[in-house]
């Protein structure tokens, strides 16, 4: 599940974790034995519950499509064999995805949806796709010359090949990739832009479930925000929080409190302090977390129905997501980008104690030891 997709055979949602967070209420139960169960009867349930305990030992996961190396500490901390393509496996991690985060088609999903509920899909900056809407989005640049517009690559990633612009006129019409009208007036934190990454499980698309982590990365531009003119727009260490960016320029701050990435129980910490509603805050990025996610629902169940017909009753995959959070001056958080592939490298001790604790309680919501890989 993941910045990837993973496929289970089994997962089991009635095992705790604390930091995920869900609307599905959890049920919790226990056995009871009546006390005039006979004894003979308690001990073939004894034999049954050792047979149980002892198939429940061989849990294996495929990690030949996985580049990350506190994904494979983390099944090795849960005890899990790592096995090959060609064998049984409980879970088969991949990089791979479907359709929720190219920059594109998570466009076309939204600005569908703002057609059909323009007061409910109001969270995102005006969008076109290019080719196809170019000439839609160069009359509007004509018409709204005060506007500055952010190209992405519409499959890209960590930052590569952003550029901000105040004209289209030099965009070929063969040019493909996503353009949006740049939010010029962000909230920002001691003067310094920054986003937020929430980490998002989904675990079931027929139904859906997700489950949004509590903890996650606030992520920080290295210089001091200005409105883009001539001179800074291409300056991508003030208007690109990206951390892939970031990284390189010679203001990066590895400080846990004060540098260029923080946790987001600091980000809540702070927002408290500046006497912001942070239950209010969290719950309008809950709702715009949750309708992104609706918007590509029918692709989503159709894809899964497609790949795995005979699973009706119990889920075959999952994905965990890393989802880019911005706030306007208002406070309004809007979607940036959805990462089915966030970066799961561990590069400082934050990002390991981050990363580690949201793949530990992804692996436990799983409870892959339940898992008959035999008979799945």
């Amino acid at each position: 599940m993941a910045n990837k997709s993973v496929s289970s055979k089994l997962e089991n949602e009635n095992s705790d974790s604390s930091e995920w967070s869900s609307d599905d209420e959890k049920d919790k139960s226990r056995d009871i034995i009546p006390k005039n169960i006979p004894k003979e009867d308690l001990k073939a349930k004894d034999k049954l519950n050792v047979h149980v305990r002892k198939r429940r030992k061989g849990v294996s996961v495929c990690l030949t499509h996985c580049r990350y190396d506190v994904i494979r500490r983390v099944a090795q901390k849960f005890g899990y064999k790592e096995v090959c393509e060609g064998e049984n496996w409980n879970m088969y991690w991949t990089d791979l995805s479907i359709t929720v985060d190219r920059k594109d088609l998570l466009a076309r999903n939204l600005n569908r949806m703002l057609r059909l509920f323009p007061r409910d899909y109001n969270f995102f900056p005006k969008t076109w796709c290019f080719p196809a809407d170019l000439g839609e989005a160069i009359t509007y640049s004509r018409l709204r010359k005060n506007k500055t517009f952010i190209l992405k690559p519409d499959a890209g990633s960590q930052g590569r090949g952003i550029i901000i612009t105040k004209s289209l006129k030099d965009i070929r019409p063969g040019d493909r990739g996503v353009c949006q009208v740049y939010i010029t007036r962000p909230f920002l934190i001691d003067g310094y832009k920054f986003d937020l990454r929430v980490y998002v499980l989904m675990t079931s698309c027929d139904p859906i479930r997700i489950y949004i982590y509590k903890e996650g990365l606030v992520r920080f531009a290295t210089s001091r925000y200005k409105e883009p003119n001539g001179v800074n727009m291409t300056n991508v260490f003030m208007h690109l929080t990206n951390y892939a960016v970031n990284k390189h320029s010679r203001t990066y701050n590895l400080d846990t409190e004060g540098g260029s990435k923080r946790k987001l129980s600091w980000f809540n910490s702070y927002m408290k302090g500046l006497k912001h509603d942070v239950e209010a805050i969290w719950y309008r990025i809950d709702d715009v977390i949750i309708k992104t996610i609706i918007s590509a629902y029918p692709v989503l169940k159709h894809s899964y129905a497609a790949c795995f017909p005979n699973h009706d009753i119990i889920p075959a995959c999952g994905e965990l997501l890393g989802i880019d959070i911005i706030f306007d001056k208002r406070l309004n958080p809007h979607i940036l980008e959805v990462n089915h592939s966030p970066s799961f490298h561990t590069d400082t001790d934050m990002d390991n104690e981050v990363k580690g604790a949201v793949l530990s309680d992804m692996f436990a919501m799983m409870n892959l030891e339940h898992c008959d890989k035999e008979r799945f």
